[in-house]
């Protein structure tokens, strides 16, 4: 039987994932830095409750070790902070702790017992669209999950040949608390992500269907992908049409 991880799994993306992967029956700890969150998933589908919080490397270690033999590790835990440049250090720290570090404390936890063990294992990050484009309204968002997606390129490029399979999570909108938290702010960016928004549950089922493949990106909203070309084939274009939308964001506030 499988034995799957899931971070940030109590609410959201997280804990549709840990759902749809008990449902394929597969052993799943649920992990989450709310532990009561974590306990009321896990008794939900069978589940392992871990509270955790990722951002904390010696949580991490904990977690891994508590779940024993892993098959798939779905790193999704993260935060959103509104903010510009402005935002305190503390608070950079912190989401950087969460949307980044926590990725390298996982693999630091894992790979020395993934790496060229026969098996292929399979490291799945959540990332967002926003690390493939970009979030207005959050610099601190928007610079993580870049690095987010980076590191998991550079995980992907370093590591395939011996046995390590990384795959990218990156959803537009999804409605969880993070996208309704950015409404009731008055976010322009969440009230633009609501109306194309996915259950989380679609969400955990093309992940559910991802991984039985090797692709590198799992992209919720095909439409990413047409917006990534662009960015990259014309970033001039794209970041008139980005600011563009900045200034109608404004206009309306």
């Amino acid at each position: 039987m499988t034995r799957v991880v899931v971070t940030g799994a109590g609410g959201g993306i997280g804990a549709a994932l840990a759902r749809r992967f008990a449902a394929d029956g597969a052993q799943v700890v649920v992990s989450d830095i709310n532990a009561d969150a974590a306990a009321k998933v896990a008794a939900e589908i069978g589940g392992v409750a871990v509270a955790a919080d990722v951002a904390v490397e010696e949580d991490v270690r904990r977690l891994v070790e508590t779940a024993g033999d892993i098959d798939l590790f779905c790193s999704n835990a993260g935060v959103l902070s509104p903010g510009d440049e402005n935002t305190p250090d503390q608070q950079w720290e912190r989401d950087f702790g969460v949307n980044v570090m926590s990725h390298v404390h996982v693999t630091r936890a894992l790979l020395p017992t993934w790496l060229d063990s026969g098996t292929p294992k399979r490291l799945v990050i959540t990332v967002s669209a926003a690390g493939l484009l970009t979030l207005l309204g959050s610099a601190t968002y928007s610079v993580t999950k870049h690095a987010a997606l980076a590191y998991a390129e550079w995980l992907r490029a370093t590591y395939a040949h011996r046995g390590l399979i990384v795959q990218a999570l990156c959803p537009q909108g999804v409605r969880t608390d993070m996208l309704t938290g950015g409404n009731a702010r008055g976010s322009g960016s969440a009230a633009l992500l609501a109306d194309g928004a996915l259950e989380p549950s679609a969400v955990a089922d093309l992940v559910a269907e991802s991984v039985r493949e090797n692709g590198f990106l799992i992209l919720p909203h095909p439409e990413v992908a047409e917006y990534y070309r662009l960015r990259a084939t014309d970033p001039d274009r794209w970041l008139g049409g980005m600011n563009k939308m900045q200034r109608g964001f404004e206009a309306r506030s």
